[in-house]
């Protein structure tokens, strides 16, 4: 399969809907990028399908549906009133109801929130299940926050946020910041409020109608699709060194995937830097890290402690090392074009993306001048809300699935999105572009589901 990308066709049209959706959301560049990468690869799209421009669907698809936003009150160990901010973005329900990730943490904003729920929109289209978009979270760092004091915060934000979701309206899960504790809390918040106990949240605990496999979906999905990507060049994971940006779900559990596979991992990130271990993070390390992060939560410094072979470089990232194989799992742009050329020039030949835009457009930019395998998060880490939407399902049939039943759905699933990626990206003169082949395969399904239905 060839991997030369043409350039994009220009569109006057996109660009006035571009020019408006930045004059209407002033100040959320997040938002702005999400909306310039995707809608940039439709040219093509929209010359084939003249009924889009008429019925307004790029100027319908970039607006939410509904964005709800409230105060989120608490008292910390100390006896303080504490004051957060929380959001809803109900992006587009044109598939489904909407199904997101809530994110806690610092930098949380509206137009980041409305970035990611536009990404959503077309991650859930990729993945084939009736899933619509959304995102939510708040301005909440639980970073040297006590139990006590994250549950007094998620009670309180489920208190407002119970009255705008449910089983067929809203589903969120978790993300950044928001893992199997705070799903707990909410759940057992959302239970007592509505007095039902219902499939409201995913990414539950396995005793209380959560699914197997759901942790670890997130990086084993972005492995696998990574794996399709090599496969079109015959090649796999097994032999090649691989840097993992991240060190929470996605990428501790694309870790254990890789080694499963046959690669050697020797680089991870957390807020604090960069564990470079050239003897590789093996079972056991993996094992000792996943305790220090997840149940310590403590920083990937006390990896160092442990094996003192590797080197902690506190304050960098992980693509100064030298590799085959990069995959960001942390946040938004943490790979720039300068960390794009470092990696190309370290050897670097297939990029996946496991969480939502991690690579800047000029990075992007690099990878593809110089013929790296490149996937977007959209495709690449759709795994997640892939298990969340089976999570769904079971909890609707009251049944519970076994691992492998779910791990060979997840394998499906994105096998099906390589597909569609690829198929997509050849239809429209443009082989080997991912970006390109996710866009317009996301976009499309939603668009005509939006004609279907209707002004709404």
């Amino acid at each position: 399969m060839q991997t030369t990308v043409k350039p994009q066709l220009k569109n006057d049209y996109i660009e006035k809907v571009l020019a408006n959706v930045i004059a209407k959301n002033p100040a959320e560049k997040e938002f702005h990028q999400a909306a310039e990468e995707v809608l940039l690869s439709l040219a093509p799209v929209i010359e084939r399908r003249p009924e889009y421009r008429k019925n307004k669907i790029l100027e319908r698809i970039t607006e939410p549906e509904r964005v709800i936003m409230f105060r989120v009150p608490w008292m910390d160990d100390k006896g303080e009133v504490q004051i957060n901010k929380g959001f809803r973005v109900e992006f587009n329900s044109a598939i489904g109801p909407y199904k997101g990730g809530i994110r806690f943490h610092s930098s949380v904003n509206l137009g980041i929130l409305k970035f990611l729920g536009f990404e959503q929109t077309f991650k859930n289209s990729l993945t084939t299940l009736p899933m619509g978009g959304g995102k939510g979270g708040a301005d909440f760092n639980f970073r040297n926050k006590s139990d006590n004091e994250v549950m007094r915060f998620c009670q309180s934000f489920m208190t407002e946020l119970f009255r705008h979701i449910g089983p067929n309206t809203d589903v969120p899960a978790g993300d950044l910041g928001v893992g199997g504790r705070e799903i707990g809390y909410m759940f057992g918040q959302y239970k007592r409020l509505v007095n039902r106990f219902e499939g409201v949240l995913t990414g539950k605990g396995l005793n209380w109608g959560g699914s197997l496999i759901r942790t670890e979906a997130t990086g084993y999905g972005l492995v696998y699709f990574a794996q399709e990507m090599l496969a079109t060049k015959g090649d796999s994971f097994r032999g090649k060194t691989c840097v993992i940006s991240g060190a929470g779900n996605v990428g501790l559990h694309a870790i254990e995937k890789i080694n499963h596979l046959g690669g050697k991992v020797v680089a991870m990130t957390d807020y604090d830097g960069t564990v470079y271990d050239r003897d590789g993070i093996n079972e056991e390390k993996l094992a000792f890290t996943k305790d220090l992060v997840f149940v310590q939560r403590g920083s990937l410094k006390g990896y160092v402690a442990k094996y003192p072979k590797a080197e902690f470089l506190t304050g960098k990232k992980s693509w100064g090392v030298k590799c085959d194989i990069a995959l960001p799992t942390a946040c938004e742009n943490e790979l720039d074009g300068d960390a794009a050329r470092t990696l190309v020039s370290n050897g670097c030949f297939c990029v996946a993306e496991g969480s939502n835009m991690p690579s800047t457009p000029e990075a992007v930019e690099v990878f593809q001048h110089n013929k790296v395998l490149f996937a977007p998060g959209k495709a690449a880490n759709a795994g997640g809300v892939g298990v969340s939407g089976l999570e769904m399902s079971q909890n609707s049939q009251r049944l519970s699935w076994s691992s492998e039943e779910v791990d060979r759905y997840l394998q499906r699933i994105m096998k099906s999105i390589h597909t569609s990626c690829v198929t997509t990206a050849k239809e429209y003169d443009n082989p080997g572009n991912y970006v390109m082949g996710a866009n317009i395969a996301g976009f499309t399904k939603v668009a005509d589901s939006m004609l279907d239905q209707g002004l709404v």
